[in-house]
């Protein structure tokens, strides 16, 4: 102590000898440990009213119209807070040796409690910090793929295992490295314990490195019934909100060990595929006659098609002298061909599909449900309603389109067929 400190702690010890009764010491000691907590309480405010004062005099409110901000301005509240119980920690420290002698048993609990104190508030400003870092990457549009909360789950949950090490070293007044000495022993029980989080950690990163999956992605897995938007990634389990707004929870090393489908490609590419099949009636398949032929010229998207194939056509079975009489004899063309093209030219000129990907009319092979006409195409959008009203309106134009190539789509017999058979 100081020449000053001595001389008041003499003048206070011989006062409380001489007015109050019992030990001088004991009450000696109280009165420092009130100003102390005095002296904390004061600076917990000072500190507090100059952290709002921070706040309202930069870009960061407490209210605010958009909650991202406010919550962010929560977030960094909160840590200015825990900093200072962490300051205030150590300023105890410093008054207690300032106005205790080293040998006072306050002084001893003082020290024991207060390095709790701050241990405990330090690793919980720290917590609060690596928040404020997931709270400003939940803000950027354009996030990382990287799981960083998985990373900030996995610094918090290493930072506590050292810190519960730290503060039970100097309760017992040991060396934290005799406690890290013996987990060598405990190593098969941590791997146990913390199976989970070590492989969510490992999943992470080798879901980052091959940029596998990231939020906002579209994720199929049907075994764990999930398909919709994959809203969180965090250190054990990744989160996704399917599209009938429920939330399928997924373990993270799940993702690596079983398949999954990530649509992503699609919505990056700009296109949508349409994949769908339209029985036809296969006792409806017939050659075209010239009336049928006709009538189909005078449809814009097949003229210059049937103009030129006719023609082809009649030179070929003329070169030949193919007699035209018999049904089997020479080259024809159907109405299921003709149609077939037709919806080709249609594709082609529709102006919602997608011309600079693949782009196909095939036919399927023939079975009890009849023919299948499958097409296959990609819309320009990839937003689900534009994407459905789309292939919805093609397959009205399809069924509707139907007789004019005397086609017509199979259907099974109901029971309205048969009661109609009955009569």
């Amino acid at each position: 102590m100081t020449q000053t400190r001595a001389y008041l702690r003499d003048f206070l010890l011989a006062w409380f000898e001489q007015y109050l009764p019992g030990s001088s010491i004991l009450w000696y000691d109280i009165l420092v440990l009130l100003w102390i907590a005095i002296f904390a309480v004061a600076l917990h405010f000072i500190l507090k009213a100059l952290a709002k004062q921070f706040l309202k005099g930069h870009f960061l409110t407490l209210e605010s119209d958009q909650p991202e901000k406010s919550y962010t301005a929560k977030l960094v509240l909160c840590l200015v807070r825990r900093i200072s119980f962490a300051f205030q920690g150590a300023v105890i420290v410093i008054q207690a040796n300032l106005w205790l002698v080293k040998e006072a048993f306050f002084l001893h609990v003082v020290k024991v409690v207060t390095d709790q104190w701050i241990i405990i508030f330090s690793l919980l400003s720290l917590f609060t910090l690596l928040d404020i870092f997931q709270a400003i990457s939940d803000k950027r549009s354009n996030r990382v793929p990287f799981p960083l909360r998985g990373l900030l789950q996995t610094i918090k949950l290493i930072a506590s295992v050292l810190t519960g090490i730290l503060a039970v070293s100097l309760l017992m007044d040991k060396s934290p490295l005799i406690l890290l000495s013996g987990l060598g022993a405990l190593s098969a029980v941590l791997l146990l314990v913390f199976k989970d989080p070590i492989l969510g950690l490992v999943a992470g990163i080798q879901l980052s490195a091959n940029n596998m999956l990231a939020v906002g992605d579209w994720l199929e897995m049907p075994k764990y019934g999930a398909d919709g938007d994959v809203v969180d990634i965090a250190l054990t389990t990744v989160k996704v909100r399917n599209w009938d707004k429920t939330i399928t929870t997924i373990p993270t090393y799940a993702l690596i060990s079983d398949s999954f489908k990530n649509w992503r490609g699609m919505s990056e590419s700009g296109g949508r595929r349409i994949k769908r099949s339209i029985h036809l009636e296969m006792s409806s398949v017939c050659f075209l006659d010239n009336q049928q032929l006709g009538e189909l010229k005078k449809a814009h998207l097949l003229s210059d098609y049937l103009a030129s194939k006719v023609s082809v056509i009649e030179k070929d079975n003329i070169d030949k002298k193919v007699d035209m009489s018999v049904l089997q004899n020479g080259r024809r063309l159907t109405n299921v061909g003709t149609f077939r093209q037709y919806l080709v030219s249609f594709l082609k000129n529709h102006p919602d599909i997608h011309q600079g990907m693949t782009l196909i009319v095939r036919q399927l092979e023939p079975t009890c449900n009849g023919l299948p006409m499958q097409v296959y195409a990609f819309t320009n959008t990839t937003s689900w309603n534009a994407y459905e009203d789309i292939q919805s309106d093609i397959f009205d134009h399809i069924i509707a389109v139907l007789p004019a190539f005397s086609l017509r789509v199979h259907e099974s017999p109901t029971g309205n067929d048969i009661r109609l058979l009955a009569k």
